[in-house]
């Protein structure tokens, strides 16, 4: 069980796989109001970044599920290295269809909601494992601006303009799976930039050490279409952003 390789090889040099830098993350544990042994469930849960500084920062302990043999390993990695292994655990397993065994305080998928078909149904599968009073977390893209034509959306890596909503139409969507919106924190285009940019560089030191190998091709493809294509379309028409969820409350009438 894995991720395609050629994102292994990709990101392997990244502690976060999503365009929020560490500064973004801190700033979303401290607006949490994050308290110590809060339990946390990631799904998708990649190298690890969000829950290891969130163990270190706050005393939080938690899960985190993540299909990428690589990836998961690098999280047991972190927590040691900012020794936090006996409050974090990392399993290599399909976040698809994952229930914590205990209810949690925050149950989390940032920027992997494909495991839930989008984010209406990861949050339904997240909600599975949420205490009373707890905060789903969802990390999801929007149009920072309409592309005007298909063809953009399809270089911003859609599949059509109607894979993603514009910031107000996706907030207002929580609202209408029945969740308050509580905090949000989004990517700005420095923060894409780190996330998409850092990914050149290593496609490139790879090449070096590894020019037969049977992707070297394709690595070299996407090392010489993606930082125009970057610049192009994602920079400029996609935002992406992490936001709080609480199932609203039932109040009485009158």
């Amino acid at each position: 069980m894995d991720i395609p390789r050629i994102f292994n090889i990709m990101e392997s040099a990244h502690r976060i796989h999503n365009p929020l830098t560490p500064e973004k993350f801190a700033t979303l544990g401290a607006a949490l109001r994050l308290e110590s042994g809060a339990r946390v469930l990631d799904l998708g849960s990649g190298s690890g970044e969000m829950l290891c500084t969130w163990a270190r920062d706050h005393g939080v302990i938690g899960i985190g599920v993540d299909m990428s043999q690589l990836f998961s390993e690098q999280a047991r990695l972190r927590a040691e290295e900012l020794g936090v292994a006996d409050q974090v655990k990392f399993i290599h397993d399909d976040a698809a269809g994952y229930v914590s065994e205990g209810k949690v305080d925050v149950a989390a998928c940032v920027g992997a909601t494909w495991i839930g078909g989008g984010f209406t149904g990861t949050i339904e599968l997240l909600a599975r494992s949420l205490r009373s009073g707890g905060i789903v977390l969802i990390g999801e893209p929007y149009w920072r601006q309409l592309p005007p034509t298909e063809d953009i959306a399809k270089g911003c890596l859609a599949n059509a303009i109607s894979d993603f909503l514009v910031l107000p139409r996706l907030v207002a969507s929580f609202g209408l799976l029945g969740y308050d919106v509580v905090e949000m924190v989004l990517a700005n285009q420095d923060s894409w930039d780190r996330y998409e940019a850092a990914k050149w560089l290593t496609m490139r030191r790879w090449l070096e050490a590894n020019p037969e190998d049977e992707l070297a091709q394709e690595v070299q493809s996407k090392l010489t279409s993606e930082p125009e294509r970057h610049a192009a379309y994602t920079r400029e028409y996609l935002g992406w952003g992490v936001f709080a969820l609480m199932p609203r409350l039932c109040l009485k009438q009158g």
